[in-house]
């Protein structure tokens, strides 16, 4: 069949577009998921990036803190106790101040993915400054896990005009930045990308900031309700079911356990395969290539 979007000539099992992700067949039942849990280890650094007064103001500083320090240890231990892969994406200046921790996500099995230096959004940056983040990211990780990261999440999910060019340039697997579908998908020449959305991100729903005028949080078990139908949705479509979250927002007490809550929830159903990034992203580019 042709694809509607791209023209592309696609299986007729198809359910989204492996060339650009547009949606195949709806309104038939799959019955099959893939999901990725994923976690953006910032610590403070999107906040210092934002407002570098924060570094000197301990209060606000120990908020992001709370990741590396509780939330991610926390995380690990859950992730150990479910059997569950995930991905990680550590900005570089956080990676420098907590190296036992990256090593210790690496060595249990985890990815640890590329999410830029000090928080950067690369829509802030120009091409120049951009290359030079991702250079030094790439090379503190390395540094730390005897390997280059082979995905890059875009923080605040802000890629600039020139990100996937110099991603590919730097052959990355995979981006996880763009909302454009509900499965993998390749841009460029072979990058894929792995789309990601606000709506199963933990950010929307429980951040509180006074300061910047975020002052309701949702309950644990609103978000619960908010994630499983989304799940339970992408199970019927045979999407891929991708969740972002923070150390420091989910590993706050009553959001952790809600997240493994889900986790058994979404286990309970037939079809359902946990991976991390990566190797969605390499079954994805594997696929492509063989056409």
């Amino acid at each position: 069949m042709e694809c509607p979007v791209c023209e592309s000539t696609r299986p007729d099992e198809e359910r989204y577009c492996l060339r650009c992700g547009a949606a195949l067949n709806p309104g038939h039942a799959v019955g099959s998921c893939t999901v990725v849990i994923s976690f953006d280890l910032d610590g403070p650094s999107g906040m210092i990036n934002r407002h570098p007064e924060f570094e000197r103001q301990p209060s606000a500083r120990s908020f992001g803190e709370y990741g590396p320090a509780v939330g991610a240890p926390h995380v690990l231990a859950l992730l150990a106790r479910t059997g569950i892969p995930a991905s990680f994406y550590i900005p570089g200046w956080v990676a420098e101040r907590h190296t036992a921790l990256v090593a210790g996500i690496a060595e249990a099995g985890h990815e640890v993915g590329h999410h830029g230096y000090l928080h950067e959004p690369p829509a802030t940056l120009n091409r120049e400054q951009e290359a030079e983040v991702l250079d030094k990211g790439s090379a503190i990780l390395a540094g730390i896990v005897g390997a280059a990261p082979r995905g890059y999440r875009s923080p605040s999910w802000e890629l600039s005009e020139h990100s996937l060019e110099l991603l590919e340039e730097r052959d990355f697997l995979y981006d996880s930045s763009l909302m454009g579908s509900d499965a993998p998908y390749v841009v460029g020449e072979s990058l894929v990308e792995l789309p990601i959305h606000w709506s199963l991100d933990d950010y929307p729903y429980f951040m509180f900031g006074p300061a910047d005028g975020r002052r309701l949080m949702a309950s644990p078990q609103q978000v619960f309700e908010t994630w499983a139908a989304a799940f339970e949705e992408c199970h019927s479509r045979g999407a891929v079911f991708t969740l972002t979250m923070h150390p420091y927002i989910i590993g706050r007490p009553g959001r952790l356990s809600m997240l493994e809550r889900l986790i058994h929830h979404m286990r309970s159903f037939s079809g359902v395969e946990f991976l991390r990034g990566v190797d969605v992203a390499e079954a994805v580019r594997g696929a492509f290539l063989s056409e």
